[in-house]
C-alpha cells in the first residue's frame, strides 16, 4: 500500500468518522476529516485527495449535490457511504458521478476492498476511458483495436452490442454502472436496447460466453437494482 495515499472522508457522524480515520490509518492511508459538504468540496477542490469517502446525509449540502459539485472540476474516485439502502438513492448517487457506494453498516475489509478496487482503476487509465491498445483483467483479454475478446486463452465471439457493453465495463473497469448509463451509451447503436429488460438478457448472454459459471459470475457482476460493474477485486 501507497502510504502516501490521500483519502478525504466527509461523514457528519463524529464516531464512523473517527472510525474510518482509524481503519485507514492502520493501513497507512492519510486523512483529512470535515462534517460539512461545503467544506468537502472546497477540500476536495484545495488537496486533491486520491480517493473522497462521502455520506449522503449531511448537515448543509445533500451528498449528491456535493458529488455534482466535485465532478464538474476532476474526476477523483468518489465513494459513498451511506445509510440509505433503497435502490433509487444509489442510482442516484452514481447517475451523478459516483464510482461506488456502500451501505451502511459495513465491514473494514469490504471498505478497504472497494477503495482498493477505485484506486486501481485510477492506475489503470486515469481518464476512465480506454479506445485502443487491450484490457487485461484475470483470464479476460480485450483486444480494443481488433475488437476480439478471449478468455482462458480461447476466443469468445461476441455479438456487437454484447462487445460494447463488456468494453463499456472495461473502460469503467471497477464502477457500477447504472442500466440507464449503460442504456443511454448503446441506445444509439441498437433499436432493440430500449429498457432494463433487454439489458438483462444481453448481459444473460455475454456472462454465458464470458464466465465459467454464470450463475456465479467471476467478472461481470450485478449490483442488484441499480445496474453492472466489471469486477476488479
Amino acid at each position: 500500500m501507497n502510504p502516501k495515499t490521500f483519502v478525504l472522508i466527509v461523514e457528519d457522524d463524529a464516531p464512523i468518522a473517527n472510525f474510518l480515520e482509524t481503519a485507514l490509518h492502520t493501513q497507512e492511508y492519510r486523512t483529512m476529516t470535515t462534517r460539512t459538504g461545503e467544506m468537502g468540496v472546497s477540500l476536495a477542490l484545495s488537496w486533491n485527495p486520491d480517493v473522497v469517502l462521502l455520506d449522503l446525509g449531511l448537515p448543509d449540502l445533500d451528498g449528491i449535490e456535493v458529488i455534482r459539485r466535485i465532478r464538474k472540476v476532476f474526476s477523483v474516485p468518489i465513494l459513498i457511504l451511506s445509510a440509505r439502502h433503497q435502490d433509487h438513492d444509489k442510482i442516484e448517487a452514481l447517475d451523478a458521478g459516483a464510482d461506488d457506494y456502500l451501505s451502511k453498516p459495513f465491514s473494514v475489509p469490504e471498505l478497504l476492498a472497494r477503495i482498493r478496487a477505485v484506486l486501481r482503476r485510477v492506475e489503470k487509465d486515469p481518464s476512465g476511458l480506454a479506445v485502443e491498445g487491450a484490457f487485461d483483467y484475470k483470464d479476460l483479454r480485450i483486444d480494443f483495436d481488433a475488437r476480439l475478446v478471449r478468455v482462458r486463452e480461447s476466443t469468445v465471439h461476441l455479438t456487437p452490442i454484447e462487445y460494447d457493453i463488456l468494453c463499456l465495463l472495461a473502460q469503467h473497469h471497477g464502477r457500477v454502472l447504472t442500466h440507464q448509463f449503460i442504456l443511454e451509451r448503446i441506445r444509439g447503436q441498437y433499436q432493440n436496447a430500449s429498457d432494463s429488460q433487454a439489458l438483462r438478457v444481453f448481459v444473460s448472454n455475454l456472462r454465458r460466453k464470458v464466465e465459467r459459471n454464470p450463475a456465479d459470475p467471476e467478472y461481470v457482476l450485478t449490483e442488484v437494482g441499480v445496474g453492472y460493474r466489471l469486477n476488479a477485486e
